[in-house]
């Protein structure tokens, strides 16, 4: 079973929080005549992601690879390709698996390659999940993913408590551990970090649009990655916060359509004017030579 909650707030804007049904678990403790509506308030105030466009993350933090060895966060950026971030727990038994399918399946079918134009980073907000975990759930969504770089250019990392606290607080993810089933509670989100480790993009849900990925790699990339063609629909198609999508732009879709419109009057007057030139040319060349002829 799973809820879903929207919140528009003024300063922050909460994601479609998806939470699975171990959310059950965690008020089976509770008094069994408990009205919904303080399980939405216990979510709503506890699971949540504010958005925190620009921010930047702090590329020191340090957490476990797939290997077991100490890796900066740093070291997964800088390298002119923007990231995609996803916070999850590879132990969770539903939400997090489905975060990370709609991951590969979104990323796919974009035009863009992982290892060329992007990377992709998971790290575990439970910081009890051993190394060897992390290397299982690597292999199960690389093999996925069907691609040669996709073993170098996805991580799958594990860290201590303080460490992803940190990260996570700097991106504006929330989430809550039930001590008596050790499941957490959080929401369906990833990420888009330019190549310096700027919150760009955040996407909500647990299947992502192919184009609002491919859009979102490319402004994160500062246009370096990505054809003219999506230069061209980032002019019609701008980013809303509120949903995490990219939706049609009527301002500027206008001024282009209003530009364009200018351009052809002017192309038509400038083509009239040369017309009437040379059809005045022409009838002066003709009475010359009628003048010519009767002489």
């Amino acid at each position: 079973m799973m809820f879903l909650i929207r919140d528009r707030g003024i300063k922050s804007y909460r994601s479609w929080c998806v939470v699975s049904f171990f959310v059950i678990h965690f008020f089976a403790g509770t008094d069994a005549h408990a009205q919904p509506d303080r399980m939405l308030d216990t979510l709503t105030k506890n699971v949540k992601v504010e958005q925190r466009l620009d921010n930047q993350i702090d590329l020191n933090l340090q957490f476990t690879d797939d290997k077991g060895e100490l890796v900066r966060l740093g070291e997964f950026f800088g390298k002119e390709k923007p990231v995609v971030l996803n916070l999850v727990y590879y132990g969770c038994p539903m939400l997090c698996g489905q975060i990370l399918n709609g991951t590969v399946k979104g990323l796919k079918e974009t035009d863009l390659e992982i290892g060329e134009d992007y990377d992709v980073v998971s790290i575990s907000f439970d910081h009890t999940e051993t190394v060897d975990v992390a290397a299982k759930k690597k292999r199960t969504f690389v093999r996925l993913f069907h691609h040669d770089k996709a073993e170098e250019s996805w991580q799958f990392l594990t860290s201590d408590s303080a460490s992803v606290a940190r990260l996570a607080e700097q991106v504006g993810f929330t989430y809550f551990r039930d001590d008596e089933t050790g499941q957490y509670a959080h929401s369906a989100t990833i990420m888009i970090l330019t190549p310096e480790g700027k919150i760009s993009r955040y996407l909500f849900g647990i299947e992502y649009n192919p184009q609002d990925l491919q859009l979102g790699l490319v402004e994160a990339s500062d246009n370096k990655i990505g054809s003219l063609a999506d230069q061209v629909l980032l002019l019609c198609f701008q980013y809303n916060p509120t949903t995490g999508k990219y939706g049609f732009a009527i301002t500027t879709t206008l001024k282009i359509a209003g530009s364009l419109t200018l351009l052809i009057l002017v192309g038509f007057i400038v083509r009239s004017i040369m017309k009437d030139k040379r059809d005045n040319k022409a009838d002066t060349i003709g009475i010359e030579g009628r003048g010519l002829v009767d002489n």
